[in-house]
C-alpha cells in the first residue's frame, strides 16, 4: 500500500502542466533522434545536460525518461523501414521488420512494435515499482560464473539458428568476436589488434559497427544491383493490424516482457541479450516457422517488447544500486551527480518524491509514445515510397553523421567505410550479420566475466560451475547444441506410419503432401518444377532454414 500511495504522489507531481510538457518534449525528441542512425538517446541526453542546469531535477529527469523510451521506439522505426538500427538493441528488429516492410506490411510491423513497446513498458514499469527490492537482491546474488554462462547461452543460441548453415553463422560470430577484441586489454593494459593506431586503443564503438554493417552495407548492396533491376515502389499495404496480426502478436509481447525486464535489471544486463533470446524463442514456438527470415510478425513483436521491458528494468540497478547497465543509464547517472544526487540504496529514502515522479513519468511517457506513434505508423511507412537513389543517399548521409558524432573523429568515417565493405561482402557470400553484431557487443563482456570467474577460482576451470544458475544454463546450452542431432536420430528411428499419422491430415496420402515414394510420382513432381531429390525427404514438420539476409534478393 505504501508503494501505491508513493506512486500516486509521483503521478501528482508528473502530471503538473510543466512536467507533462517536458514529458511530451522528451518523447518527441527521443523518437526523432532514435530514427536517425547512430544518434541514440544517450547522445541526446548528453547534449541536453548543459541545458538542464536551469531546470528542477524532477523536470529534467522526467524529460530524460521520455527521451529514453522515445529513443527505444525510434530505433525500431529505422530498423523496420530501412534495415538500419538506430540503437544496438534494435538490431534484431531489422531481421523480420525490414522483410515485412519489403512485403508491403511496414505499417503492421510499426504498429506491433508500438503496441508491444507500450504493453512491455507498462508491465516493466509496474514491476519496477513493485518488485524492485526483490529483483535487486536477486541480481546482486549472481556472480561472474552465472553472468558468463548467460552470455555464452545468448551467443550460441542465436548463432545456431541463423543463417543458411551453422558454419556460416559461427564464421560471422568469429568476425564479431575479433572486432570486439580490438582495443586495450582491461587487465594488462596491452593493446590488441590496434596495428599501431592510437585511435583504436579504446576499441570500436558499437554504434559505428552497427551503422556500418547494416546501413552502409545495405546501401552498397542496393547500389551494386541498381542497374540490373528496375526501380519499383514498395507498397505500404493496409494501414492497421488485422485480426490475425493481433492473434500472432499478443503472446510474443508477453514473452518478450518476461525476457526483457529481468535482463534489464541485472547489473551486467541490457536490452541486447533479451531481444536476441526473444527472437530465438519465437522462432522455436511459432506455428509459422517457415515465415522467419521472410517477415514473421512474431519476430518483431517479441524483440520489441523485450527491448522496452529491458529499458524499464535498467532503471532498477540505476536507482537502487547506482549502477548503469547501458550508455543511456550511464549518462543519466552523470545527470544525478550533476544535480548533487547520489543513486544507491538510500536514494528512495532521501529523494523519494523525485524517484516516484520519475517512475510515474515512465508510465506517462509510454502512453504518450503509443498516442503519438501509432497513428503515425502509416505515415512512417510511406518513407519506403521514396525513390531508391534519394532514400539510400539519405541513409548514407545520416549514417555518416551518426558515426562521426560518436567521437567527432574523422577516423571513424574510415572505419565506417571499411566495415560497410565488410557488410557488403557478408551479404555477397550469405553470412548472417546478426552473430557478428552479437559478438561485438558481448565479446568484451564475456571476456571480463570469464576473467573474474577464473580469478576467483585461482585459475581452476571448475569455478565456472560454482553457482547453481550457471550449471542450469550449461545444461540448457547442451540441450540446444545437441537437439538437432537428437531430432534427426528420433526421426530416423520413427516408423513412416507414425510420421504420417502425426502430421496434419494424417489420413491424406503421403504423395499429396510432398513425400514421394514411387518413381512415377517423382517424375511428375520433377516435371512440375520440383527436384528429383524431393522424394522421401520432404515431410510435414520439416523445418525450413532461411537466411535473414538473402544474398539472392534483389532490391
Amino acid at each position: 500500500m505504501d508503494v501505491f500511495s508513493s506512486l500516486m504522489d509521483g503521478f501528482a507531481t508528473a502530471l503538473t502542466p510543466m512536467n507533462l510538457l517536458y514529458a511530451v518534449i522528451g518523447v518527441i525528441l527521443g523518437s526523432a533522434v532514435g530514427v536517425l542512425p547512430g544518434l541514440g538517446p544517450a547522445m541526446t541526453i548528453a547534449l541536453l545536460l548543459p541545458v538542464t542546469y536551469v531546470l528542477e531535477p524532477t523536470s529534467a529527469f522526467i524529460m530524460f525518461a521520455g527521451i529514453y523510451y522515445g529513443g527505444m521506439y525510434g530505433g525500431s522505426t529505422t530498423s523496420i523501414l530501412l534495415n538500419t538500427p538506430g540503437e544496438s538493441s534494435s538490431v534484431v528488429t531489422a531481421i523480420e521488420g525490414n522483410r515485412m516492410a519489403k512485403a508491403g506490411r511496414a505499417a503492421q510491423a510499426l504498429a506491433t512494435a508500438a503496441i508491444g513497446s507500450f504493453v512491455a513498458g507498462t508491465i516493466g514499469t509496474a514491476l519496477l515499482a513493485v518488485f524492485a527490492p526483490i529483483v535487486v537482491e536477486f541480481a546482486v546474488s549472481l556472480g561472474s560464473p552465472s553472468y558468463f554462462a548467460i552470455m555464452v547461452l545468448a551467443l550460441l543460441a542465436v548463432t545456431a539458428v541463423l543463417g543458411s548453415s551453422r558454419l556460416r553463422g559461427f564464421a560471422s560470430l568469429g568476425l564479431g568476436l575479433a572486432i570486439g577484441l580490438v582495443g586495450m586489454d582491461s587487465v594488462t593494459g596491452q593493446r590488441r589488434l590496434t596495428f599501431g593506431q592510437p585511435l583504436l586503443a579504446d576499441g570500436l564503438d558499437i554504434v559505428v559497427v552497427a551503422v556500418a554493417i547494416f546501413a552502409v552495407g545495405e546501401a552498397l548492396w542496393v547500389a551494386a544491383h541498381m542497374r540490373r533491376t528496375p526501380l519499383y515502389v514498395i507498397p505500404v499495404g493496409r494501414p492497421w493490424m488485422g485480426k490475425q496480426d493481433w492473434k500472432r502478436s499478443w503472446k510474443p509481447w508477453l514473452r518478450g516482457t518476461a525476457f526483457g525486464f529481468p535482463f534489464g535489471a541485472l547489473p551486467a544486463g541490457g536490452a541486447e541479450i533479451p531481444t536476441f533470446l526473444s527472437y530465438v524463442t519465437e522462432k522455436r514456438l511459432s506455428k509459422h516457422p517457415e515465415e522467419f527470415g521472410k517477415g514473421a510478425i512474431e519476430g518483431v513483436a517479441g524483440p520489441e517488447a523485450a527491448n522496452n521491458a529491458a529499458a524499464a528494468g535498467t532503471m532498477t540497478p540505476l536507482l537502487a544500486l547506482g549502477l548503469p547497465t547501458n550508455a543511456t543509464a550511464a549518462v543519466m547517472l552523470a545527470a544525478f551527480v550533476q544535480f548533487g544526487i547520489q543513486p544507491g540504496p538510500l536514494l528512495f529514502a532521501n529523494e523519494g518524491p523525485l524517484v516516484w515522479a520519475l517512475i510515474a513519468s515512465l508510465f506517462i511517457g509510454n502512453f504518450l509514445l503509443l498516442l503519438i506513434n501509432l497513428p503515425l505508423a502509416p505515415m512512417w511507412a510511406k518513407i519506403l515510397q521514396l525513390p531508391r537513389p534519394y532514400l539510400y543517399a539519405g541513409i548514407l548521409f545520416f549514417a555518416t553523421l551518426g558515426a562521426y558524432s560518436v567521437n567527432l573523429q574523422a577516423f571513424d568515417l574510415v572505419l565506417l567505410l571499411a566495415l560497410g565493405a565488410l557488410g557488403f561482402m557478408m551479404r555477397r557470400f550469405g553470412l548472417p550479420v546478426l552473430p557478428l553484431i552479437l559478438g561485438v557487443i558481448l565479446g568484451p563482456r564475456i571476456e571480463g566475466q570469464l576473467r573474474k570467474s577464473l580469478q576467483l577460482s585461482a585459475g581452476d576451470p571448475a569455478g565456472l560451475l560454482s553457482e547453481p544458475i550457471a550449471v542450469v544454463i550449461y545444461i540448457i546450452l547442451a540441450i540446444i547444441l545437441m537437439w538437432p542431432l537428437l531430432f534427426k536420430l528420433i526421426r530416423r528411428n520413427r516408423p513412416a506410419s507414425l510420421l504420417t499419422a502425426n502430421s496434419p491430415g494424417g489420413s491424406e496420402p503421403t504423395e499429396a503432401r510432398g513425400t514421394v515414394s514411387h518413381g512415377s510420382h517423382r517424375a511428375d513432381r520433377k516435371g512440375d518444377g520440383g527436384h528429383e531429390g524431393d522424394g522421401a525427404t520432404v515431410t510435414s514438420g520439416t523445418e525450413l532454414t532461411t537466411d535473414h539476409l538473402d544474398k539472392k534478393e534483389q532490391p
